[in-house]
């Protein structure tokens, strides 16, 4: 198979490395992100039956919650 040399930055370097899995070839890599026909749809629903998600969801739904009704209690405060 023909290759080609490509001169990239430094940051584009290490960002395609942070995306490149163990067992794969910097060209796997890029045919991987760059593949044509990516499903955007495939993640959709893949932890709609995981119940330990819905409970750390929840938990951060509230955790926020609460943060946001301190502040807005402290900001009355100083009012």
């Amino acid at each position: 198979m023909p290759t080609k040399t490509l001169t990239i930055t430094e940051e584009a370097y290490e960002r395609l490395k942070a995306h490149k899995r163990e067992d794969e070839s910097f060209t796997d890599t890029v045919l991987r992100l760059t593949e044509a026909e990516q499903d955007v749809m495939r993640g959709f629903g893949l932890l709609a039956d995981d119940d330990g998600f819905a409970e750390a969801a929840g938990r951060t739904r509230d955790d926020l919650a609460d943060g946001f009704e301190e502040r807005r209690e402290r900001r009355e405060e100083r009012l």
